[in-house]
């Protein structure tokens, strides 16, 4: 797990605490705007703090690659600059999309990469 990438020590562990048997940790992104506490990538599956519920309460959602049906870059820029000008990507698992924010258009293109490699 040496190899993994994070932003924050904690949410990195609480990644790993919840690991299946021989599950690999490849990144783990914290996520910024209201919603989404932070994104980790394993080589099963998505795992997404959400902090949208009622009352302060936050579920880690777990998606594995196979239910999602596709990724996508976010922008509210026109086509003409960078593919990965922006920092937010959208993933999406039957009806439902999951947008995640990040500090950095390179952490949301390296999790696009990861997820489209897993899902193609």
């Amino acid at each position: 797990m040496a190899n993994a990438t994070y932003d924050r020590k904690e949410q990195f562990q609480q990644i790993q605490s919840g690991l299946l048997d021989s599950e690999r940790i490849i990144a783990v992104y914290d996520a910024v705007g209201t919603g989404t506490g932070f994104i980790g990538l394993t080589d099963r599956r998505v795992i997404i703090q959400d902090r949208s519920f009622v009352g302060k309460k936050y579920a880690i959602t777990s998606i594995p690659y196979s239910k999602i049906t596709s990724v996508s870059v976010v922008s509210n820029k026109s086509w003409g600059g960078s593919f990965f000008s922006t920092g937010a990507i959208a993933i999406h698992v039957g009806t439902h999309t999951y947008e995640v924010e990040f500090r950095g258009a390179e952490k949301s293109h390296h999790v696009h990469n990861v997820i489209l490699h897993y899902i193609s």
